[in-house]
């Protein structure tokens, strides 16, 4: 698993947000499009390209993208 690929992943979810801004130090609750709905992309998005079952807790306790792939990491192992 990869951080540059996870980050590829991440930033698609985004319509209005420029990949760009998005790396691995982005604290993604900042970014003007972050919501609800956008944490259940990534919670989907994170089942499906990596079967990693990820919960509201565990977005909650990550602060930057790297955090959560970090995450991901962790239970996929």
């Amino acid at each position: 698993m990869e951080l540059s690929k996870f980050l590829e992943n991440f930033a698609e979810q985004f319509d209005e947000t420029d990949p760009s801004e998005i790396t691995a130090n982005t604290n993604f609750r900042d970014l003007d499009e972050w919501s609800s709905l956008m944490a259940l992309s990534i919670i989907a998005m994170v089942d499906e390209e990596y079967d990693v079952q990820l919960k509201g807790n565990d977005i909650r306790e990550a602060h930057t993208v790297e955090d959560l792939f970090n995450t991901v990491k962790s239970k996929a192992e």
